[in-house]
């Protein structure tokens, strides 16, 4: 049997920090399989990069931001420079970013665009595209895709083993657990927040949110591993594969 050839550079293309975290089990498989893993992210707010960067770092990756501002984010040619430097100098082997089709129906800002930012980036790091500024950086075609969180997944990364650092990282994020549990706040009556999190609804608004997040990705977690029929797995990340996958034999 031929050996499994090495894991290679992962890259994720993350619009806000919580996605790095949201496939960080997959990042630490990698990681451990003796990969390297890589995060950008479009719109971080000063305060919440730090905590970014040590949820990263617990995952196994390292993490760059690429200073958009809510709201202002764009497909348009300096935009997608940016974004083409960064893929030419990373030279991912592979990309994580969000589902286009999940994007699009998706309420938080900027999404929309980040999302067409980013495949439209993919499409031009192999291309030649903006040679007068890009000269020091030779083309680099994204060989493989996968889209997070999909809301028709084709395959499933089994995290069970790792499940526990992720949720290490997840700790790290007290601005988004505080942001999202305010939000449930507006959105939910405290006996349902109680029911759903688990916790005391009357809880500062970052242990609330914690509680909330780690509810929810085990939710996930079960739902696309142990609850599945077809996955070998208890817990576990879905992903979309962009394209055919191409095998020389059927395998189980």
């Amino acid at each position: 049997m031929n050996p499994s050839p090495p894991p290679g550079t992962l890259l994720v293309l993350a619009t806000y920090g919580l996605e790095i975290v949201e496939v960080g089990g997959t990042i630490v498989r990698h990681v451990r399989a003796g990969g390297r893993a890589h995060a950008a992210v479009t719109l971080s707010r000063p305060e919440s990069r730090p905590q970014v960067e040590k949820a990263a770092a617990v995952l196994g990756a390292t993490v760059q931001f690429m200073d958009f501002a809510m709201g202002q984010v764009a497909p348009d040619v300096e935009s997608k420079k940016r974004f083409v430097r960064l893929l030419r100098e990373v030279r991912p082997d592979m990309v994580i970013t969000q589902d286009p089709e999940h994007s699009f129906h998706d309420l938080d800002p900027d999404r929309r665009q980040a999302m067409i930012l980013y495949l439209e980036a993919m499409a031009l790091a192999g291309r030649d595209f903006a040679p007068e500024q890009l000269t020091d950086l030779p083309r680099h075609p994204i060989p493989t895709i996968y889209y997070m969180t999909p809301d028709r997944p084709n395959c499933v990364v089994d995290i069970t083993e790792v499940a526990g650092v992720k949720e290490q990282a997840l700790a790290e994020l007290a601005s988004q657990h505080a942001f999202s549990a305010q939000m449930m706040r507006r959105r939910l009556a405290p006996e349902v927040l109680a029911h759903i999190a688990g916790a005391d609804p009357g809880t500062d608004d970052e242990s609330l949110g914690l509680a909330l997040h780690r509810q929810t990705d085990r939710a996930l977690h079960l739902y696309h591993g142990l609850m599945s029929h077809s996955a070998q797995a208890v817990l576990a990340e879905p992903f979309r594969r962009e394209g055919v996958f191409t095998l020389s034999h059927l395998v189980r």
